[in-house]
Protein backbone atom coordinates (compact mmCIF):
# COMPACT_ATOMS: atom_id res chain seq x y z
CA UNK A 1 0.00 0.00 0.00
CA UNK A 2 1.60 3.22 -1.17
CA UNK A 3 1.24 5.93 1.99
CA UNK A 4 1.11 9.57 1.14
CA UNK A 5 1.46 12.20 4.21
CA UNK A 6 0.77 15.57 3.24
CA UNK A 7 2.75 18.25 5.90
CA UNK A 8 0.25 21.08 5.35
CA UNK A 9 -2.73 18.27 6.33
CA UNK A 10 -3.39 15.24 7.85
CA UNK A 11 -2.38 11.25 6.70
CA UNK A 12 -3.75 9.51 3.60
CA UNK A 13 -4.66 6.42 3.98
CA UNK A 14 -4.43 4.03 6.96
CA UNK A 15 -2.00 1.35 7.97
CA UNK A 16 -3.27 -2.65 7.80
CA UNK A 17 -5.76 -3.45 10.33
CA UNK A 18 -4.26 -6.42 12.12
CA UNK A 19 -8.09 -8.04 12.64
CA UNK A 20 -9.31 -10.55 9.93
CA UNK A 21 -6.89 -13.65 9.27
CA UNK A 22 -4.74 -14.86 12.13
CA UNK A 23 -7.13 -13.68 15.11
CA UNK A 24 -6.06 -12.77 19.01
CA UNK A 25 -8.15 -15.60 20.03
CA UNK A 26 -6.29 -18.04 17.89
CA UNK A 27 -2.64 -16.83 19.16
CA UNK A 28 -4.37 -16.46 22.84
CA UNK A 29 -5.26 -20.39 22.71
CA UNK A 30 -1.74 -21.34 21.26
CA UNK A 31 -0.04 -19.32 24.33
CA UNK A 32 -2.04 -20.86 26.68
CA UNK A 33 -1.73 -24.15 25.79
CA UNK A 34 1.70 -24.19 26.30
CA UNK A 35 2.68 -26.36 28.77
CA UNK A 36 3.25 -23.70 31.44
CA UNK A 37 0.62 -21.94 34.10
CA UNK A 38 -1.16 -19.67 32.16
CA UNK A 39 0.02 -15.93 31.95
CA UNK A 40 3.31 -17.01 33.74
CA UNK A 41 5.20 -15.46 31.03
CA UNK A 42 4.20 -12.24 31.46
CA UNK A 43 5.39 -9.86 29.13
CA UNK A 44 6.83 -12.63 26.67
CA UNK A 45 3.24 -13.71 26.35
CA UNK A 46 1.74 -10.24 25.07
CA UNK A 47 4.84 -9.42 22.73
CA UNK A 48 4.26 -13.21 21.42
CA UNK A 49 0.69 -12.02 20.52
CA UNK A 50 1.41 -8.71 19.15
CA UNK A 51 3.95 -10.10 16.61
CA UNK A 52 1.31 -12.91 15.91
CA UNK A 53 -1.09 -10.61 14.65
CA UNK A 54 1.58 -8.07 12.49
CA UNK A 55 2.34 -11.06 10.97
CA UNK A 56 -0.85 -12.72 11.12
CA UNK A 57 0.70 -16.13 11.71
CA UNK A 58 0.73 -18.64 14.71
CA UNK A 59 4.41 -19.65 13.86
CA UNK A 60 5.79 -15.74 13.55
CA UNK A 61 9.81 -15.09 12.62
CA UNK A 62 12.04 -12.56 12.70
CA UNK A 63 13.92 -12.51 9.68
CA UNK A 64 17.05 -10.37 8.83
CA UNK A 65 17.02 -7.65 11.51
CA UNK A 66 18.35 -4.19 10.42
CA UNK A 67 19.14 -0.68 12.22
CA UNK A 68 18.77 2.06 10.41
CA UNK A 69 20.10 5.15 12.24
CA UNK A 70 19.79 8.64 10.22
CA UNK A 71 21.87 11.76 10.76
CA UNK A 72 21.42 15.03 10.71
CA UNK A 73 22.22 18.67 11.93
CA UNK A 74 19.27 21.16 13.84
CA UNK A 75 19.87 25.04 13.35
CA UNK A 76 18.29 25.35 16.73
CA UNK A 77 21.68 23.52 18.13
CA UNK A 78 23.64 27.47 17.21
CA UNK A 79 21.04 28.73 20.18
CA UNK A 80 23.42 26.68 22.45
CA UNK A 81 20.57 24.35 24.22
CA UNK A 82 22.86 21.22 24.14
CA UNK A 83 26.11 21.11 26.17
CA UNK A 84 27.94 19.19 23.05
CA UNK A 85 28.80 20.70 19.96
CA UNK A 86 27.44 20.40 16.63
CA UNK A 87 30.49 18.55 14.89
CA UNK A 88 29.97 15.66 17.04
CA UNK A 89 27.24 14.74 15.01
CA UNK A 90 29.96 14.21 12.05
CA UNK A 91 32.50 13.12 14.39
CA UNK A 92 30.18 9.78 15.33
CA UNK A 93 29.22 9.09 12.08
CA UNK A 94 32.52 8.64 11.06
CA UNK A 95 33.13 6.73 14.09
CA UNK A 96 29.93 4.54 13.51
CA UNK A 97 31.64 3.72 10.10
CA UNK A 98 34.94 2.53 12.15
CA UNK A 99 32.78 0.14 13.88
CA UNK A 100 33.76 2.03 17.34
CA UNK A 101 30.07 3.26 18.43
CA UNK A 102 27.77 1.89 20.97
CA UNK A 103 25.85 1.25 17.85
CA UNK A 104 27.86 -0.89 16.30
CA UNK A 105 29.10 -3.04 18.93
CA UNK A 106 25.01 -3.68 20.08
CA UNK A 107 24.38 -4.18 16.22
CA UNK A 108 27.45 -6.98 15.88
CA UNK A 109 26.14 -8.91 19.44
CA UNK A 110 22.42 -9.15 18.05
CA UNK A 111 22.95 -9.50 14.33
CA UNK A 112 21.67 -6.17 13.10
CA UNK A 113 22.33 -4.74 9.69
CA UNK A 114 23.44 -1.12 10.17
CA UNK A 115 22.53 1.03 7.90
CA UNK A 116 24.09 4.98 7.81
CA UNK A 117 22.31 7.77 6.31
CA UNK A 118 23.04 11.45 6.13
CA UNK A 119 19.78 13.55 5.91
CA UNK A 120 21.48 16.38 6.71
CA UNK A 121 24.87 16.19 8.72
CA UNK A 122 26.67 19.62 8.32
CA UNK A 123 29.95 17.95 7.22
CA UNK A 124 31.47 16.47 4.12
CA UNK A 125 31.02 12.95 4.50
CA UNK A 126 31.43 11.75 1.06
CA UNK A 127 34.79 10.34 1.74
CA UNK A 128 33.15 7.74 3.74
CA UNK A 129 31.26 5.06 1.17
CA UNK A 130 29.83 3.42 4.45
CA UNK A 131 27.29 6.61 4.84
CA UNK A 132 24.45 6.80 2.08
CA UNK A 133 24.02 9.88 1.09
CA UNK A 134 20.98 11.65 1.24
CA UNK A 135 21.17 15.10 2.49
CA UNK A 136 17.56 17.32 2.32
CA UNK A 137 20.32 20.03 2.67
CA UNK A 138 23.93 19.73 3.23
CA UNK A 139 23.90 22.02 6.53
CA UNK A 140 20.84 20.25 8.68
CA UNK A 141 17.99 22.39 9.01
CA UNK A 142 17.03 26.22 9.79
CA UNK A 143 16.78 27.58 13.63
CA UNK A 144 13.03 27.31 14.30
CA UNK A 145 13.30 29.94 16.85
CA UNK A 146 13.35 31.89 13.93
CA UNK A 147 10.86 29.84 11.51
CA UNK A 148 10.10 26.54 10.55
CA UNK A 149 12.82 24.09 10.42
CA UNK A 150 12.21 22.84 6.68
CA UNK A 151 9.98 23.58 3.85
CA UNK A 152 7.36 21.68 3.02
CA UNK A 153 9.45 19.99 0.02
CA UNK A 154 12.18 19.12 2.62
CA UNK A 155 9.63 17.59 4.66
CA UNK A 156 8.38 15.20 2.13
CA UNK A 157 11.65 14.40 0.80
CA UNK A 158 12.73 13.62 4.61
CA UNK A 159 10.10 11.21 4.84
CA UNK A 160 10.98 8.98 1.51
CA UNK A 161 14.25 8.58 2.83
CA UNK A 162 12.91 6.84 5.95
CA UNK A 163 10.13 5.38 3.87
CA UNK A 164 13.07 4.57 1.06
CA UNK A 165 15.49 2.81 3.63
CA UNK A 166 12.30 0.46 4.82
CA UNK A 167 11.39 -0.32 1.20
CA UNK A 168 15.09 -1.73 0.79
CA UNK A 169 15.56 -3.86 3.69
CA UNK A 170 11.91 -5.70 3.38
CA UNK A 171 13.35 -6.27 -0.33
CA UNK A 172 16.55 -7.72 1.35
CA UNK A 173 14.08 -10.09 3.57
CA UNK A 174 14.24 -8.00 6.70
CA UNK A 175 10.65 -8.12 9.38
CA UNK A 176 12.38 -6.35 12.15
CA UNK A 177 12.78 -2.82 11.93
CA UNK A 178 14.98 -0.79 14.84
CA UNK A 179 15.61 2.76 14.33
CA UNK A 180 18.18 5.22 15.79
CA UNK A 181 19.77 8.80 15.54
CA UNK A 182 22.37 11.40 15.59
CA UNK A 183 21.77 14.73 15.43
CA UNK A 184 23.01 17.48 18.35
CA UNK A 185 20.15 19.15 20.30
CA UNK A 186 17.39 17.07 18.97
CA UNK A 187 16.18 16.46 22.40
CA UNK A 188 14.74 19.97 21.89
CA UNK A 189 12.59 19.34 19.25
CA UNK A 190 11.45 16.53 20.87
CA UNK A 191 10.41 18.30 24.11
CA UNK A 192 8.35 20.87 21.78
CA UNK A 193 6.89 17.84 20.24
CA UNK A 194 5.83 16.25 23.30
CA UNK A 195 4.60 19.08 25.04
CA UNK A 196 2.26 20.39 22.35
CA UNK A 197 0.83 16.85 21.16
CA UNK A 198 0.34 15.68 24.77
CA UNK A 199 -0.87 19.07 25.55
CA UNK A 200 1.76 19.11 28.80
CA UNK A 201 3.82 22.04 30.47
CA UNK A 202 6.65 22.57 28.39
CA UNK A 203 9.00 22.25 32.01
CA UNK A 204 7.65 18.90 32.43
CA UNK A 205 9.55 18.16 28.92
CA UNK A 206 12.39 19.51 28.92
CA UNK A 207 15.53 17.70 30.27
CA UNK A 208 19.08 17.80 30.34
CA UNK A 209 19.81 16.17 27.20
CA UNK A 210 23.49 15.04 26.60
CA UNK A 211 24.72 16.74 30.08
CA UNK A 212 23.19 20.61 31.01
CA UNK A 213 23.49 21.96 33.90
CA UNK A 214 20.71 23.37 35.65
CA UNK A 215 21.18 27.16 34.39
CA UNK A 216 21.41 25.35 30.97
CA UNK A 217 18.81 23.91 31.18
CA UNK A 218 16.59 27.07 32.12
CA UNK A 219 18.57 28.75 29.13
CA UNK A 220 16.83 25.60 27.01
CA UNK A 221 13.72 25.72 27.98
CA UNK A 222 13.47 29.54 27.52
CA UNK A 223 14.60 29.27 23.90
CA UNK A 224 12.36 26.79 23.39
CA UNK A 225 9.37 28.33 25.15
CA UNK A 226 9.72 31.66 22.64
CA UNK A 227 9.97 29.05 19.43
CA UNK A 228 6.99 27.83 20.36
CA UNK A 229 5.17 31.35 20.55
CA UNK A 230 6.98 32.67 17.69
CA UNK A 231 5.08 29.61 15.70
CA UNK A 232 1.78 30.26 17.57
CA UNK A 233 1.69 34.04 16.78
CA UNK A 234 2.44 33.30 12.83
CA UNK A 235 -0.51 30.54 13.01
CA UNK A 236 -2.64 33.23 14.49
CA UNK A 237 -2.16 35.48 11.80
CA UNK A 238 -3.04 32.90 9.30
CA UNK A 239 -5.92 31.50 11.11
CA UNK A 240 -4.79 28.18 11.18
CA UNK A 241 -3.96 25.64 13.70
CA UNK A 242 -0.60 23.27 14.66
CA UNK A 243 -1.35 20.14 13.31
CA UNK A 244 0.78 16.82 14.02
CA UNK A 245 2.35 17.08 10.47
CA UNK A 246 2.30 21.21 10.78
CA UNK A 247 5.09 20.11 13.41
CA UNK A 248 6.83 17.43 11.92
CA UNK A 249 8.02 20.08 9.69
CA UNK A 250 8.15 23.37 12.32
CA UNK A 251 10.21 21.72 14.76
CA UNK A 252 11.63 18.34 13.50
CA UNK A 253 15.26 17.56 11.89
CA UNK A 254 15.98 15.84 8.78
CA UNK A 255 17.11 12.76 10.64
CA UNK A 256 13.48 12.85 12.88
CA UNK A 257 11.31 13.19 10.05
CA UNK A 258 13.05 10.46 8.05
CA UNK A 259 12.67 8.13 11.14
CA UNK A 260 9.00 9.14 11.55
CA UNK A 261 8.80 8.15 7.32
CA UNK A 262 10.58 5.29 8.27
CA UNK A 263 8.04 3.83 11.15
CA UNK A 264 4.92 4.57 9.20
CA UNK A 265 6.09 2.69 6.26
CA UNK A 266 7.66 -0.47 7.90
CA UNK A 267 3.92 -0.59 9.70
CA UNK A 268 2.47 -0.23 5.92
CA UNK A 269 4.94 -3.62 5.17
CA UNK A 270 3.29 -5.33 8.65
CA UNK A 271 7.24 -5.27 10.36
CA UNK A 272 7.97 -4.99 13.67
CA UNK A 273 9.30 -1.43 14.93
CA UNK A 274 11.22 -1.42 17.67
CA UNK A 275 10.79 2.04 19.60
CA UNK A 276 14.77 3.68 21.23
CA UNK A 277 14.49 6.14 23.44
CA UNK A 278 13.18 9.92 24.14
CA UNK A 279 13.88 10.90 20.94
CA UNK A 280 12.37 7.97 18.95
CA UNK A 281 9.59 7.84 21.26
CA UNK A 282 8.53 11.40 20.17
CA UNK A 283 8.96 10.55 16.50
CA UNK A 284 6.66 7.14 17.60
CA UNK A 285 4.05 9.80 19.02
CA UNK A 286 4.21 11.72 15.60
CA UNK A 287 3.89 9.00 13.85
CA UNK A 288 0.91 7.69 15.98
CA UNK A 289 -0.96 11.29 15.59
CA UNK A 290 -0.60 10.66 11.96
CA UNK A 291 -2.43 7.55 12.15
CA UNK A 292 -2.84 5.72 15.40
CA UNK A 293 -3.19 2.45 14.00
CA UNK A 294 0.99 2.72 14.04
CA UNK A 295 1.09 1.69 17.95
CA UNK A 296 0.25 -1.62 17.03
CA UNK A 297 3.26 -2.02 14.96
CA UNK A 298 5.35 -1.01 17.96
CA UNK A 299 6.96 -2.03 20.71
CA UNK A 300 8.97 0.43 23.13
CA UNK A 301 12.02 -0.79 24.18
CA UNK A 302 13.57 1.39 26.72
CA UNK A 303 12.49 4.25 29.33
CA UNK A 304 15.56 6.43 29.23
CA UNK A 305 17.03 9.08 31.68
CA UNK A 306 16.15 12.01 29.74
CA UNK A 307 13.21 13.93 31.51
CA UNK A 308 9.64 13.80 30.29
CA UNK A 309 10.86 10.06 29.06
CA UNK A 310 8.65 8.33 31.19
CA UNK A 311 6.05 10.33 30.84
CA UNK A 312 5.50 10.77 27.58
CA UNK A 313 5.68 7.14 27.45
CA UNK A 314 2.76 7.03 29.83
CA UNK A 315 0.71 9.42 28.08
CA UNK A 316 1.12 6.87 24.99
CA UNK A 317 0.05 3.74 26.84
CA UNK A 318 3.40 2.77 25.94
CA UNK A 319 5.27 -0.41 28.23
CA UNK A 320 8.83 0.00 27.73
CA UNK A 321 10.77 -3.57 28.12
CA UNK A 322 13.66 -1.88 29.93
CA UNK A 323 14.48 0.58 32.37
CA UNK A 324 18.53 1.21 32.13
CA UNK A 325 18.93 4.77 32.39
CA UNK A 326 20.23 4.85 29.25
CA UNK A 327 20.65 8.25 27.44
CA UNK A 328 23.01 7.45 24.46
CA UNK A 329 20.71 7.29 22.08
CA UNK A 330 21.26 5.58 17.74
CA UNK A 331 19.08 2.99 19.19
CA UNK A 332 20.97 0.80 21.76
CA UNK A 333 17.90 0.06 23.67
CA UNK A 334 16.09 -1.15 21.37
CA UNK A 335 18.84 -3.32 20.41
CA UNK A 336 19.25 -3.90 23.92
CA UNK A 337 15.82 -5.35 24.03
CA UNK A 338 16.07 -7.36 21.12
CA UNK A 339 17.27 -10.89 23.01
CA UNK A 340 14.01 -10.49 24.75
CA UNK A 341 11.85 -9.82 21.87
CA UNK A 342 13.51 -12.85 20.46
CA UNK A 343 12.88 -15.16 23.36
CA UNK A 344 9.17 -14.25 23.15
CA UNK A 345 8.79 -15.23 19.34
CA UNK A 346 11.30 -18.41 20.13
CA UNK A 347 8.55 -19.20 23.22
CA UNK A 348 5.36 -19.14 20.78
CA UNK A 349 7.64 -21.73 17.96
CA UNK A 350 10.00 -23.84 20.29
CA UNK A 351 7.71 -24.62 23.88
CA UNK A 352 5.88 -27.66 23.98
CA UNK A 353 2.06 -27.80 24.74
CA UNK A 354 0.27 -29.84 27.29
CA UNK A 355 -1.46 -32.38 24.71
CA UNK A 356 1.79 -33.21 22.98
CA UNK A 357 3.96 -33.02 26.05
CA UNK A 358 1.29 -35.56 27.84
CA UNK A 359 0.87 -33.25 30.60
CA UNK A 360 -2.45 -32.29 32.26
CA UNK A 361 -3.70 -28.88 32.03
CA UNK A 362 -5.27 -28.25 34.79
CA UNK A 363 -6.82 -24.84 33.96
CA UNK A 364 -9.25 -23.48 31.14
Amino acid sequence: MEKEISTSGQIHSTLPSLTGGVGGGSLRAKIDNLNKPKGSLGRLEELALQIGLIQQTLSPSLRHPVHLLFGADHGIEHEQVSVSPRCITWQQMQNFTRGGGGVNMFCRQHGFELHLVDVGVDHDLSAYPQILNRKVTPHGTANFLYGPAMTEEQCEQALDVGREQVDAAFDRGCNIISIGEMGIANTSPSSIWMSLILDLPLEQCVGAGAGLNSEGVRHKLDVLRRSIEHMQSELDAHGQTATPSYLLRYFGGFEMVAAVGAMLEAAVKRMVVLVDGFIMTACALIASRLDPSFMDFAIFCHCGDESGHRLMLERMGAKPLLSLGLRLGEGTGALCAFPIIDSAVRMLNEMGNFEDNKITKYFE
